[in-house]
């Protein structure tokens, strides 16, 4: 990718990262708000006494919330700006976490989640969006992968933080008090948050009801980069996803016999190993397009061997190198899954950038939901099989690989011929 700036490319500079990191420290709290339950899993269980299907309902609802928001908050972006679907999302994400503090039952504290997960959805999107109204087209990967490596934090500040708080002052205390970076966030956003800078104003587009709505997702949809986006996130991020969201802790507690603390620690490496990759992988894919297929792929191949050499250990227990290994791996798959935006936004013009980039981050999200549901229902059915249960990444991740290979051909040919196109059109473009 040449290094020049395109016609009506964003300067990006100082101002540009100051409303983004605006915009990131939204999406920073809602990643803690998000994961807080992946810490709680097991306090959970035992203060709203249900089991493990009853417990995967909470983070299946929430991600059924989520990805059913996604291509709904891709046009809201488009259609109302960054600045108004971040802090509708502030607000509900802020109230779904009080909410779940003070729940007293199994059935408030699930409709608190799902509120929780309303808002967390406007949040990923928006910050996309933020970079690409602030920063030039070639800073496009590294900024996209910056953000995710933000959200990990968030995911750390769960597991360092919040699991702290949660057995040194309980439930309600832990969660109310997280609940006030929800309000900093808002207010940050109210008063200082821009949509673009002076001069790059997006082209006005006609909204014309639920025919402007159609219109945006069939175009979307109708890009092949859309879908295999769509499908490249969705058979990388879920394995990492539902470990660090529920099921991680308990595999580690109760199927390898780990304290606590140690699991802990465990979880922690794979978000410090995310952190890390993310930083790698967004400059490769930055200088290197052709990289983007071999790393997702590579990253389902390497994470499917790791599971499958830890689930048929010949013991009890896996080794604690190879618990290491694991979850050091786990860490790519976030990282991976972020290179499904860079299929998706160089096959739509900058007014339908929202909603491919919603259909986009459906995919980890459908997945990661479908196998969450599946590991709590075979660890009720097989008297918590661990090796049966988490056996479900192999088929997800199996079925996405087939979507891969294929869609690659039919983007690869439809992003060639949309490079040539506007190098042409720069070409003709007459001087000022």
């Amino acid at each position: 990718m040449s290094d020049a700036t395109l016609p009506g490319d964003p300067p990006g500079g100082r101002r540009a990262t100051a409303m983004w990191s605006i915009g990131v420290a939204v999406y920073f709290v809602a990643v803690i708000f998000r994961t807080s339950l992946g810490v709680a899993g097991l306090d959970a269980a035992d203060r709203f006494h249900v089991n493990a299907s009853a417990l995967s309902t909470f983070s299946i609802l929430q991600l059924l919330v989520y990805a059913g928001m996604q291509i709904p908050v891709g046009l809201l972006v488009d259609r109302l700006g960054t600045k108004k679907v971040l802090s509708m999302g502030a607000v509900l994400f802020t109230a779904g976490q009080l909410g779940f503090a003070f729940s007293p039952t199994y059935g408030t504290a699930l409709a608190s989640r799902a509120l929780l997960g309303c808002g967390d959805a406007m949040t990923f999107i928006s910050v996309l969006r933020l970079g690409t109204r602030w920063f030039p087209v070639r800073r496009g990967p590294v900024v996209a992968q910056l953000a995710g490596l933000v959200g990990m934090a968030g995911n750390l500040v769960s597991t360092l933080v919040i699991a702290r708080l949660l057995h040194g002052i309980g439930w309600t205390p832990a969660f109310a008090g997280s609940a006030l970076a929800g309000a900093v966030v808002l207010v940050l956003t109210l008063l200082f948050l821009k949509d673009h800078p002076e001069g790059f104003e997006p082209v006005p587009s006609p909204h014309q009801g639920g025919a402007y709505v159609r219109r945006q997702i069939a175009e979307a949809w109708r890009e092949p980069g859309t879908r295999l986006g769509m499908w490249v996130h969705f058979t990388t991020q879920f394995p990492a996803m539902v470990f660090l969201l529920l099921w991680g802790l308990p595999f580690l507690v109760q199927a390898q016999g780990l304290s606590r603390a140690t699991a802990g620690e465990l979880l922690t490496l794979v978000v410090l190993s995310n952190m890390v990759i993310g930083l790698v992988y967004g400059q490769i894919v930055a200088r290197h397009h052709a990289a983007r297929l071999p790393l997702a792929l590579g990253t389902v191949g390497v994470t499917a061997t790791l599971w499958a050499a830890t689930l048929a250990y010949p013991a009890a227990h896996a080794p604690m190198w190879l618990l290491v290994v694991l979850c050091a791996v786990l860490g790519a798959c976030g990282p991976a899954s972020m290179i499904g935006f860079d299929f998706a936004r160089p096959a739509n013009p900058p007014e339908r950038q929202g909603t491919a980039s919603g259909i986009t981050n459906m995919g980890g999200f459908i997945a990661s939901m479908t196998t969450l549901f599946a590991i709590g229902v075979l660890l009720d059915a097989t008297g918590d099989d661990y090796t049966v249960a988490f056996s479900a990444v192999f088929v997800l991740q199996a079925f996405g690989i087939g979507q891969i290979l294929r869609l690659r051909g039919r983007a690869a040919r439809r992003e060639r011929e949309r490079l040539v196109a506007s190098r042409v059109e720069t070409v003709h473009v007459p001087a000022a």
